[in-house]
């Protein structure tokens, strides 16, 4: 399968990485603003084709796969130019900074019958993948999670400490991740929300500290943090308060309420989310099916945080 990748920065490198263990998948089209830096990282990844124009990179011959890295506020109006170009998309993490536009790109993915993808990695990484076969199961029910996600962000920069081009968005991006997983993890909605954000950066104009609660309907409750001030340790950790125990994730570890180390790594084909996340989007290509991590399934996050800005 033929595809293209747009988003040359460091979470693009990120996919390029997990996509050379997949068989039977080429990236053969890179897309990045400056066109030097574009061509240096496809040289380094084997990609025969660089564009600082997702057109291009869409009209090459045969290819079926766009994966999208690009800034945030690009995200629904590109993945809509991949649909409508016939191509089947994933789209990093936030799928849109409005609820109304991730409403339109569930539009046409419905109109148009592709997958249509969003990077919520947190379904697929081994420790939230242990906790979902157990839920599922019955033998675990949660009666709270408590998140904090937590980086140093005071100037511009990405997650590879590089100069970003555009600004991140505590509620869009990383809430979004832990808004998710609360309902993925449940199955259950999110029916009330509450929200507080500190002050806002005087040169980035966003909010740099959050806290957020939410309750589903079947009596779930998720704390949630968020700060762009915290000097270390950096992250998102996770508590799963459950009626038979609790579990602690951070990043591939996850343990349980006495520090016990359980182990995840028989989990899935890799301990890398990004790469189990790729290995979903081109095997659902490939089936003919709906993914895991959707456009419909994810959709109703949006709305949450759509409701919660409103409080702002």
């Amino acid at each position: 399968m033929k595809a293209i990748l747009a988003g040359a920065g460091a979470f693009g490198m990120k996919h390029l990485d997990g996509i050379e263990n997949i068989d039977d998948v080429e990236v053969v089209g890179l897309v990045g603003r400056r066109l030097a830096p574009t061509q240096e990282a496809a040289k380094k990844y084997g990609i025969e084709h660089s564009f600082v124009d997702l057109a291009d990179a869409l009209a090459l011959p045969g290819v079926e796969a766009a994966i999208l890295c690009t800034p945030t506020q690009m995200h629904a109006e590109q993945a809509i130019q991949c649909m409508q170009a016939g191509k089947h998309v994933q789209v990093e993490i936030p799928l849109a900074d409005s609820y109304a536009d991730a409403q339109e790109v569930n539009r046409v993915q419905q109109e148009t019958g592709l997958v249509c993808m969003v990077g919520h990695t947190r379904r697929f990484n081994p420790p939230h993948q242990w906790m979902h076969q157990r839920i599922r199961k019955g033998e675990l029910k949660i009666q709270q999670m408590d998140v904090q996600t937590y980086f140093f962000r005071r100037k511009n920069i990405n997650a590879a400490g590089g100069a970003r081009s555009w600004t991140d968005h505590l509620l869009w991006h990383h809430a979004a991740h832990s808004v998710d997983l609360f309902q993925y993890q449940t199955g259950e909605k999110v029916i009330a929300v509450n929200g507080l954000e500190g002050p806002h950066h005087p040169e980035l104009g966003i909010a740099m500290d959050m806290s957020l609660q939410m309750k589903t309907d079947g009596g779930s409750i998720l704390t949630l943090s968020l700060s762009f001030n915290n000097d270390g340790p950096l992250g998102t950790f996770f508590r799963y308060i459950c009626d038979n125990g609790t579990y602690i994730a951070r990043y591939d570890d996850l343990l349980d309420g006495n520090e016990e180390v359980i182990d995840v790594s028989k989990v899935d084909v890799s301990m890398n989310g990004i790469e189990l996340q790729d290995r979903e989007f081109f095997a659902a290509i490939k089936e003919g099916r709906e993914p895991n991590s959707s456009v419909g399934q994810v959709l109703d996050c949006y709305r949450v945080l759509h409701d919660v800005e409103q409080q702002f």
